[in-house]
C-alpha cells in the first residue's frame, strides 16, 4: 500500500472527513483490519487565512511547500491538499517536492464525465469561485461553470469563514445554501460542486433532488484507492 501526505488544518473540521473517509475507502475494499498507510501535516489556519486576507499567496504557498517536503522526506508516496482554495499555489508547492500532487478540481472533473454533467454550477470560498485557478480545470474538461449572483458569493463566503471553519453549522444557513443550490438549478446546473471541503459539513445530498459533488469525499476517495491499486 502506498503511503498518502495529507496537508491538512484547513480547517481540522474538514481535515477529519478526509482521514475518515480515507480509512473507510481502504477498509471496504481490503477488508479485515486493513486503514491507510498516511501521514498527516496540519498547519496553524490561522497563518493561511491571513495570507488569504492580504493576498498574500506566495507566503502561504511557502507555508505549505514546507509542509509538503515534509511528507515527501517521512515517506509519503503522494500529496493530497486537503482544500480546495490553496489549490492555488500547487504550483508553488510542487516545485519543492519530487513527488506528485493529485489536484482536487481535477478528480472533481472526473467525478463529473462520469456522471454525464456537461453545466454545474462551483459553490466554494470567494477565491475559488471568482478566480479561474479552479474553474479552469473544470472548463478543461469541457465542462460549462456557472457561479452564484455577488450578493450570494459573499454569503457563502462568510458562512464558510465565520461558521463552517469555527464548527458552526446553522439551519439558517443550511437554508440559504438551499435556496442557493435551487437559483442555480433554475439556471440549467445539473449538478452543484461543494467546492469547498467545509460545505458538505452543513448540506447533504438528501437536503436537494439537484446531484451535489463533495469534493472531500472524491478527492479522498482518489486518494484511498490510489493507495490501493496504484
Amino acid at each position: 500500500m502506498k503511503t498518502i501526505g495529507l496537508i491538512g488544518g484547513m480547517s481540522w473540521e474538514s481535515t477529519v472527513n478526509y482521514y475518515k473517509h480515507i480509512n473507510e475507502i481502504v477498509k471496504q475494499q481490503l477488508g479485515g483490519f486493513h486503514s491507510a498507510k498516511c501521514i498527516l501535516y496540519s498547519v496553524d489556519f490561522q497563518e493561511i487565512e491571513e495570507c488569504q486576507s492580504r493576498g498574500d499567496w506566495d507566503k502561504s504557498g511557502e507555508i505549505l511547500a514546507a509542509a509538503a517536503l515534509s511528507l515527501e522526506q517521512a515517506g509519503a508516496d503522494y500529496i493530497v491538499i486537503c482544500t480546495n482554495t490553496m489549490h492555488k499555489v500547487i504550483d508553488i508547492i510542487q516545485r519543492d517536492i519530487t513527488i506528485p500532487i493529485l489536484h482536487i478540481a481535477e478528480a472533481t472533473a472526473e467525478a463529473l464525465l462520469k456522471h454525464n454533467i456537461k453545466k454545474v454550477a462551483l459553490l466554494g470560498t470567494k477565491y475559488t469561485m471568482q478566480q479561474d485557478f479552479y474553474k479552469s480545470k473544470l472548463t478543461e474538461a469541457a465542462l460549462e461553470v456557472i457561479i452564484p449572483e455577488a450578493d450570494d458569493i459573499e454569503m457563502i463566503n462568510f458562512t464558510i469563514y465565520q461558521e463552517l471553519c469555527l464548527g458552526i453549522i446553522s439551519e439558517k444557513s443550511r437554508k440559504e445554501f438551499l435556496r442557493i443550490i435551487d437559483s442555480l438549478a433554475l439556471l440549467g446546473a445539473e449538478g452543484v460542486i461543494l467546492g469547498c471541503t467545509e460545505i458538505g459539513l452543513l448540506v447533504r445530498q438528501e437536503d436537494t433532488f439537484v446531484p451535489l459533488f463533495d469534493t472531500t469525499l472524491i478527492h479522498a476517495t482518489q486518494a484511498a484507492m490510489i493507495a490501493i491499486v496504484g
